[in-house]
């Protein structure tokens, strides 16, 4: 099977085919559409382009990479960097423009935090509620007690056996079904959960079906999709100069765990709203408080007691917090930042004024090497370009 083959359920994360598939995923899995601004999209002002020629980045003593090396050990898709507010580098590989949306994969929960946040903000959503208040269905699963801020810390107790993880993966229309095998979707899959109670607001626990049934309370919340609150409340407030698409299941509720597709310019835009504080230029277009919440708030002894404590902390990340689909790591250097597997990244770095998108198509999906190399790109990235 070669790049030029169809794409399809079965073989989209296949090595063959997955830089393809990344970039095409409206030709297989159905979308809805997050609309742009029907204006002029924010601004990105390009260079001085800056010179990395001293990259040089270490896994071990006789391994190092300098930037074109890493970007090709990690299957980057696109690479980009914005310094107080302006395009410092921009590369591309694998079939990859600045016109074409990339799926973001799991830094689609940072997009689904700051919607779910903004509903909050304007009293359209209680973010203290129990999910069952909004979605019924699941009021005798193990996620009766729930809460929505649960639902966005990670910090619901809902258990999902082996089982249970499969008809989760055959819901969320990522997966082709077996000849014959019933229908199925994300409201079926939480109504069918079996009625064991689970603790929650313990330790962190990642789960996306957890942002996936989120997304669900949204919906019921305001009676709007989900494609239609992402492009009202950030995409053109933000001033986006493409459309995004999200996945949708077979009865069209959006995949808000992973199924965000963007070109990286306008996730560049997403980071440049959070490093400004959620201000375009000189214009406040969400409020102060969502991006604030984002940098103060998250649980620290949730975070190192739970499912990806030891492992962070192996990286040499700090203190590090999860909130609302983002991770805060409080420094050196303070860090913000969103990740989905097969290696989609985004940064947020106010103490250099910061802002690189890293989209890739490894065939791991989760791969710690790849995981190490991007975090110190962005140290090294810090490090030459200065504050």
């Amino acid at each position: 099977m070669s790049q030029n083959s169809p794409v399809t359920l079965a073989t989209w994360r296949t090595p063959e085919v997955i830089a393809t598939a990344f970039r095409t995923v409206p030709d297989f899995i159905p979308t809805a559409r997050i609309a742009a601004a029907p204006g002029a999209p924010s601004d990105l002002p390009e260079g001085p382009m800056a010179e990395f020629g001293a990259f040089d980045v270490a896994l071990a003593p006789d391994r190092h990479f300098d930037l074109p090396a890493l970007l090709a050990a990690t299957a980057t898709d696109a690479f980009l960097v914005l310094q107080h507010g302006r395009i410092v580098h921009e590369s591309y590989g694998n079939g990859l423009d600045a016109e074409t949306p990339h799926i973001l994969m799991s830094m689609s929960k940072a997009v689904t935090g700051l919607v779910a946040s903004l509903l909050g903000k304007a009293g359209t959503l209680d973010l203290e509620a129990p999910v069952a208040t909004l979605v019924p269905q699941i009021a005798d699963t193990s996620w009766r007690g729930a809460t929505v801020r649960h639902l966005l810390e990670m910090r619901a107790g809902a258990a999902l056996d082996a089982a249970t993880l499969a008809a989760y993966a055959a819901a969320t229309g990522w997966e082709a079904l077996p000849a014959g095998a019933p229908p199925a979707d994300l409201a079926r899959f939480f109504a069918g959960m079996a009625p064991v109670s689970g603790a929650h607001g313990g330790a962190f626990k990642y789960d996306s079906a957890n942002t996936d049934l989120l997304g669900l309370a949204l919906e019921r919340a305001t009676g709007r999709s989900y494609a239609q609150l992402a492009s009202e409340l950030l995409w053109q407030p933000m001033g986006a100069a493409h459309d995004a698409f999200i996945t949708v299941d077979s009865r069209g509720a959006a995949r808000c765990s992973g199924g965000v597709c963007a070109t990286a310019r306008d996730v560049a835009r997403l980071g440049q709203l959070v490093l400004d504080g959620s201000r375009r230029g000189p214009h406040q277009v969400v409020a102060q408080s969502v991006i604030d919440d984002l940098w103060t708030g998250g649980d620290a002894g949730a975070w190192r007691a739970g499912q990806f404590g030891a492992s962070f902390g192996a990286m040499g990340l700090g203190t590090t917090r999860y909130r609302n689909g983002w991770y805060i790591v409080d420094g050196p250097p303070r860090l913000l930042f969103a990740m989905g597997i097969h290696g989609q990244n985004l940064f947020v770095v106010p103490d250099h004024g910061l802002v690189i998108v890293k989209l890739s198509s490894l065939v791991t999906p989760i791969d710690p090497p790849a995981i190490m190399l991007a975090h110190r790109a962005v140290t090294e990235v810090a490090r030459l370009l200065g504050p």
